[in-house]
């Protein structure tokens, strides 16, 4: 399958993402409550450190070590939430209605898993970055290169441990596994979406300019607004493309897995993807229909 034919897919996989987000708009608090407490960390991570001078006094050590913590405690906060998403995103698969509380719980539940799996993305993150920091052309591209194929052997972990619950080793090999048998429309669909975010954070920049121009005049009270009314919607349109990716890969790790075309993609044509077939995956997840936040 050829690149366009795969970004068609992969845009087919966002259209109908999106229109199971319209359908349940609760699911878009996810990415948000993971967005915000993830930009509220990380501020306060840097602001302290900033603040306290050991990045300037010694910026190796120090820098690498708040490195390490910020994207530990970020791949943990955006990799739980993304676990209540997938949750919450198979029920409505199933003709539920999703209820945030239960998917909430579910991710709790598997609160362990992906805390390992965090300080395993952080160890690695951690090393990437060091060696990208070199003074070396090659260096700089075999990280990179490594950096694309962990983001690739790892796009499906957060599926894999809320539905299967693995093993550490497991979890990878199972998320290697599943992209292997998805990988056409996995890359479509990451691509097509990539996209789709950057577009919805190009109108969010426009909007911010419009809003300087619109309040010319203004003084600091100019800047202060064109900045929100940009800032606000430039980071919905990167959380909303989390969302986006959320869901189409909780559908096709849910049709390589069990052989279904999940609810909203029923049109699909998902019969060239791989897979055991077995649906075993999600045997042992709690169902997340509730409807005590309804």
């Amino acid at each position: 399958m050829g690149l366009f034919k795969r970004l068609k897919v992969g845009f087919g996989m966002a259209r109908r993402s999106g229109r199971v987000l319209r359908a349940h708009p609760k699911l878009f608090v996810f990415p948000l409550a993971g967005g915000v407490s993830g930009i509220a960390f990380i501020l306060t991570l840097f602001g302290s450190l900033f603040l306290t001078g050991p990045l300037l006094q010694d910026p190796g050590p120090a820098l690498f070590g708040a490195l390490f913590v910020a994207y530990l405690v970020e791949t943990f906060v955006a990799s739980f939430f993304t676990a209540a998403l997938v949750a919450a995103t198979r029920t409505v698969f199933r003709g539920g209605e999703p209820s945030i509380r239960a998917a909430m719980a579910t991710a709790w539940q598997r609160k362990l898993p992906l805390l390992v799996w965090s300080v395993v993305a952080a160890v690695v993150g951690t090393l990437i970055k060091a060696v990208e920091s070199q003074d070396n052309i090659v260096a700089e591209l075999l990280a990179g290169l490594f950096a694309l194929a962990w983001g690739v052997m790892t796009y499906f972990v957060v599926p894999v441990i809320v539905f299967r619950n693995p093993s550490v080793r497991g979890m990878f090999e199972e998320s290697a596994g599943t992209f292997k048998d998805t990988w056409g429309e996995s890359l479509g669909a990451m691509g097509a979406i990539d996209i789709v975010a950057f577009l919805l954070a190009l109108v969010g920049v426009a909007l911010g300019g419009v809003t300087y121009v619109l309040t010319a005049g203004l003084g600091t009270l100019q800047l202060l607004l064109a900045v929100l009314v940009g800032g606000s919607a430039f980071l919905v349109g990167l959380l909303l493309g989390k969302a986006l990716n959320g869901v189409a890969k909780t559908a096709l790790y849910l049709y390589a897995t069990e052989r279904t075309s999940p609810e909203y993609f029923g049109d699909m044509d998902f019969s060239r993807l791989g897979g055991d077939g077995t649906g075993a995956a999600g045997a042992d997840i709690p169902e997340t229909s509730g409807r005590a936040d309804r």
